[in-house]
């Protein structure tokens, strides 16, 4: 394998020189003199759709290098010296390079209008890569929370128990900005829900990422980017939103960045307080055998109530024209208060109620962390040699309180034994330590591009659980329940990417090598010593290719594939107990180890409108979600995730986008796709698999005097996970806009599910342990929505601001 590679590497460096072009000219003042950091933008010409975008040298000149065939004009500007545009100019598409004319601001006498590049974004844009949803331009989305809108990205779908699948397939990496999100499952799902709709920009989902990300996430990436700076001068957002549902539900945030010649500082505060709720029904069924034993009969209501306040404050100095230096400092405190009532009626092996119990919880969850990063970008030459670095640090912190109450009732509700009185507290730290540096080496000879970089992490995780009972008035220590589990991890990488582009083929290689030290440590009871701490050591290579084609002007074709891998993250690595009432409980499994797969995608794309593609990925040591009997004598549920042998995945997906007029858009992806699990756990072997297909319709409406509507539609058929089978479901979300003072603020009202058919049935099926259950959520809700824009609006260049704790922070629960 790493013969071949080195061969590919070869000849991708080798083949005749590309052809390529490039575009040269300088920004002036009304005197003829140079402007430097000058405001430059390369726009299509038919469109005025940016292209790429640049700051002047301090000799006022400027270049665009790599520029395909097409018709294009620059635009220049500069705060206090007005604006200015080149004539329009064309590029052929071979060598060539173009130098353009001066272009000279000059001061103007009263303030000109700001560049305003005025072509919008489409809701759902289609890439060749990835695909793209404009959270910003989406009238359903506001007021919803981050999850409710990653709900209605194609392909995206969010099971009962908060684990987060792209196109069928789990073990997707969730970014914020470029470094993942530290959490998995219901934490993650939480995290989101109180990140307002209202701060996202758009969410990208990248299906087959390069050498270059980490390795992780065997379904892709979804990387959400939230709003930042794009203008210069003094600017910001304020939005408000209210919704109802059963209960109301409120955010507000504001985000503001000045820009100037030397500096740009950028901040944001986000405020939600939302009240939801869940109801859950489960008929669960027990067996030794074939035999029958009993069943229970059991209904779950829950409230939520989150509060979440989230604070962003970074500043970028442009030391020169080649050289930024920045910091970004984020801070996150989440709370959220969970109350259920649990009411179980317990039947007997002929199937005859016998007796009942019932649980009230009251639990609450505190979650904060912190984050800084240093971050440098030093571009050494014109011919785009750069160097990226960054350092993170990472701090969380978890409290959380849970109180059962269970009381044991005969069939006339008359007390059959003392109630049961469980309380638990729990107090868990976790720092992430990461630096990483990026290379970017243009060989203009050779028509490519070289990437190089390396990356090393330190993860310490100390959690602390303990369990009292107080059934006797007195807080007595649960031994066997309560455990401290400490884990230290040490993952130290590399990579090396190329690319070459011809005329119409296009080839990228990659090579990641990564290695991963990890220890870990129970300090509490366990019944086979050699249990109490594990050690793992291990390097792997992790290739990646992608070879594109352009057939001629309508059809071309592409081919990825890489090898992936998805580590446990540290939730589900904690041996940890959380219940839900006295028969169900979740816990973390220490000896989980992580799942690697390699994934192909076949991609067609036609017109440039129309994309086709086929994927195939094959996991081993897939981890999956199990709700199984704790033993044969007691009835008690444990969900935990557990490693299956393998996971074969064959899909087809296919975007289409439908427009009538200037007046409506419709982006339509579906997906079919067919999932096989082998393997055997719980005594039980696993070969399950069936077709299913998912709908994705985004439609929007533009109507006269600044109105425009959207209707998004999902349909899932359905599916297979595991052990679990889901049932068919559909649902409608529909909004209307209206913008007001030249664009600058808008008013939104949206409902989310309309038809409240946003609800789900399924079905777990085990050797000795059998359920269906049924679950409805607050999902069908009104909201809104009030968005003012204040300030200047001249476009400028966003600038990377990404970490280098990606991975490490999607693993963090």
């Amino acid at each position: 394998m790493k013969n071949l590679f080195l061969l590919l590497f070869l000849l991708a460096f080798t083949t005749l020189h590309a052809q390529q072009s490039s575009i040269s000219g300088k920004v002036t003042d009304g005197e003829n003199k140079a402007v430097g950091y000058a405001n430059v933008l390369l726009l299509n010409a038919a469109d005025s759709s940016l292209v790429k975008g640049a700051l002047t040298e301090d000799a006022g000149t400027f270049l665009f290098e790599g520029i395909a065939a097409g018709t294009y004009k620059v635009v220049a500007s500069m705060v206090g010296q007005g604006k200015a545009s080149s004539r329009q100019f064309s590029v052929s598409g071979t060598s060539e390079t173009i130098a353009l004319d001066p272009i000279q601001l000059k001061q103007a006498a009263n303030n000109l209008k700001e560049v305003v590049i005025e072509g919008q974004r489409p809701l759902i844009e289609q890439h060749f890569d990835k695909t793209v949803m404009n959270v910003e331009n989406s009238i359903v989305a506001a007021g919803n929370t981050a999850l409710d809108v990653l709900e209605k990205a194609p392909g995206i779908a969010v099971d009962q128990n908060d684990n987060i699948s792209m196109r069928g397939r789990q073990g997707v990496m969730v970014m914020i900005d470029g470094k993942q999100v530290p959490m998995t499952g219901t934490e993650l799902a939480n995290y989101l829900r109180g990140l307002s709709a209202n701060a996202l920009d758009k969410i990208e989902l990248i299906t087959n990422p390069s050498s270059k990300y980490d390795a992780a996430g065997n379904a892709g990436i979804i990387n959400i980017q939230l709003k930042r700076d794009k203008s210069m001068g003094t600017n910001g957002t304020f939005s408000a939103t209210y919704g109802q549902g059963r209960y109301g539900k409120g955010d507000a945030s504001l985000q503001l960045n000045h820009r100037a010649k030397k500096i740009n500082v950028f901040g944001g505060l986000n405020y939600s307080n939302r009240k939801s709720y869940s109801e859950l029904d489960i008929y669960r069924e027990f067996f030794t055998g074939q035999e029958y034993q009993g069943a229970y009969d059991q209904q779950n209501n829950f409230d939520f109530r989150g509060r979440n306040t989230t604070g962003r404050f970074g500043m970028d100095y442009f030391a020169s024209s080649k050289t930024v230096v920045g910091f970004v400092t984020t801070g996150n405190f989440f709370n959220l208060d969970r109350s259920n009532s649990n009411r179980a009626l317990v039947l007997d092996a002929q199937r005859n109620p016998e007796s009942v119990f019932l649980t009230n919880a009251a639990v609450e969850h505190a979650r904060k962390n912190q984050s800084i990063n240093l971050n440098l970008k030093h571009t050494l030459d014109s011919l785009g040699r750069e160097l990226t670095a960054d350092i993170d640090y990472i701090a969380y912190q978890n409290g959380d309180e849970q109180n059962f109450t269970t009381r044991f009732l005969n069939l006339s509700n008359e007390p059959l034994r003392t109630s049961d009185l469980l309380y638990s507290n729990l107090d868990g730290n976790l720092t992430i330590k990461s630096a990483k540096v990026d290379y970017t080496q243009p060989l203009p000879t050779l028509g490519a591009t070289l990437e190089a970089g390396l990356k090393s992490s330190i993860v310490t995780a100390d959690n602390d659980q303990r369990f009292y009972d107080r059934t006797d008035g007195a807080d007595e220590l649960l031994t066997d329940r309560s455990n401290r589990f400490i884990y230290e991890e040490n993952i130290n990488a590399a990579y090396l990417n190329s690319s070459k582009k011809w005329e119409k083929f296009s080839l990228q290689l990659g090579l990641r090598l990564e290695n991963t030290i990890a220890k870990g440590e129970q300090l509490a009871e366990v019944v086979n010593e050699a249990d109490r701490t594990f050690d793992r050591n291990y390097t792997q290579f992790f290739p990646s290719a992608f070879v594109g084609y352009n057939l001629n002007k309508k059809h071309e074709v592409g081919l990825s594939l890489s090898r992936r891998i998805n580590r446990p993250s540290y939730g589900q690595l904690n041996p940890f107990k959380n219940y839900l009432d006295k028969s169900t409980n979740s816990a973390g499994n220490p000896y989980l180890n992580p799942e690697l797969a390699y994934s192909f995608e076949l991609t067609h794309t036609f017109d440039k409108r129309i994309t086709t593609k086929l994927s195939y990925s094959h996991t081993t040591d897939v981890m999956v979600n199990v709700l199984s009997r704790e033993s044969e004598e007691e009835n008690t549920i444990v969900q935990t995730f557990r490693n299956l042998s393998t996971f074969d995945y064959y899909g087809m997906t296919m975007t289409v986008p439908v427009s009538i007029g200037s007046w409506f858009s419709s982006m339509n992806n579906g997906t079919l796709y067919y999932g096989l699990y082998r393997g055997k756990l719980s005594n039980t072997t696993l070969d399950a698999g069936r077709p299913s297909f998912t709908l994705n319709s985004n439609n929007t409406f533009t109507i006269k005097n600044g109105w425009s509507a959207e209707l998004v539609g999902v349909y899932r058929s359905s599916e297979v996970y595991g052990f679990m089978t889901v049932d068919p479901l559909f649902y409608f979300s529909g909004g209307v806009q209206k913008q007001l003072w030249d664009k600058k603020a808008s008013i939104k009202l949206n409902v989310s599910d309309i038809f409240f058919s946003n609800k789900v049935h399924g079905e777990n099926k085990l050797a000795n342990y059998a359920e269906s259950f049924d679950q409805r959520r607050e999902s069908r809700v009104a909201n809104l929505s009030f968005s003012y824009r204040f300030g200047g609006s001249q476009v400028t260049p966003s600038r990377r601001r990404t970490g280098g704790a990606e991975e490490e922070r999607n693993r963090a629960n």
